[in-house]
């Protein structure tokens, strides 16, 4: 079966103050029909750039990109033709028309027109769950509703292949899982995804398969429960308490990190897994204690990204940051 997306030997170099930096180095994947693939990374590992090659934004260096079988440099305006991208955010919507407005104009850009567009404009409105709120003015979106927008923009001219930036980034969990339904759909019907998300949420809930990229080249490829089990943990729960620290020494958690301040003291517990055993051992370490406070933070895909490319707990903080 031909590939979706087809990336072969990519490299991209830019000119920065006289000198040559090298984005890019011999990037390979495919991305198969129906398939969702997560591009993870982290700043500077080159998913952006790699984005904008593959919708024909920029010309790679080298090596060749593929969408649907169409090259994305000589064949720039077919390849156009299959993709669909959603990058979100809250630019690139104006704000004073409301979200049927917005379709139309994006979809006349795309050269669709006419009576086809009024019903494919209705079409996508159902898809994303809009429908009821199409006729406002999207200044008066909340983010989830701007970032279906976004999706159905994409969605606009039926493509075969999605590519999609952080989708879910501040978003409650009600729209980001709405959000994550919609997508599965679409790679029900034979839609190829290529996601980028900080969220491991996201990506085990939709993604197949994972391609890590550091410093431009492809660290890491592989199915996702292999990602998930070389990530190290799911999540971190923080308790804070007073009083007499807790023993935690015999926990089989996978990590305990403890803070402790006068009277004042912070746990952080990283999870292998969810399951009734992490309530009972909880139970066990923390009674007759006084807890002030108990939060779940899932992991971030930096944390998994450190530990995958050889990182250090320092460059993957536990405590204080929130999913």
């Amino acid at each position: 079966m031909r590939p979706a997306i087809e990336v072969a030997a990519i490299g991209r170099s830019f000119g920065r103050g006289g000198t040559e930096v090298t984005v890019l180095r011999d990037v390979t994947f495919t991305v198969a029909p129906g398939e969702i693939v997560a591009l993870l990374g982290g700043n500077g590992a080159g998913k952006t750039t790699l984005l904008r090659i593959l919708s024909t934004v920029l010309t790679p260096d080298r090596g060749t990109a593929r969408i649907q079988g169409f090259d994305v440099v000589s064949q720039a305006r077919q390849a156009r033709g299959a993709l669909g991208v959603s990058f979100g955010g809250d630019r690139g919507l104006y704000g004073r028309l409301n979200a049927r407005d917005n379709l139309r104009y994006f979809g006349t850009l795309r050269e669709l027109g006419g009576r086809g567009l009024t019903t494919r404009i209705a079409e996508v409105l159902e898809q994303v769950h809009l429908t009821e709120v199409a006729d406002r003015r999207v200044e008066t979106y909340s983010k989830g509703m701007r970032q279906r927008l976004h999706l159905a923009i994409g969605l606009l001219g039926r493509p075969s292949v999605l590519m999609l930036d952080e989708p879910t980034v501040g978003l409650d969990p009600y729209e980001a899982q709405s959000l994550r339904d919609t997508v599965l759909a679409l790679r029900d019907e034979g839609v190829a995804v290529l996601l980028t998300s900080h969220y491991l949420l996201d990506v085990e809930r939709l993604a197949q398969r994972v391609v890590l990229l550091r410093e431009g080249t492809v660290q890491h490829e592989s199915e996702l429960g292999e990602f998930i089990s070389l990530a190290d943990h799911v999540a971190t729960i923080l308790v804070r308490g007073e009083g007499p620290l807790p023993d935690l020494s015999a926990s089989p958690l996978v990590d305990i990190r403890v803070r402790h301040e006068v009277d004042n003291w912070e746990a952080a517990l990283r999870l292998r897994e969810w399951d009734a055993d992490v309530f009972t051992e909880i139970g066990r370490l923390f009674g007759g204690l006084t807890v002030r406070e108990v939060r779940v933070e899932d992991m971030r895909l930096e944390e998994a990204f450190a530990r995958l490319a050889g990182g250090t707990a320092a460059e993957a903080p536990v405590i204080g940051r929130s999913a």
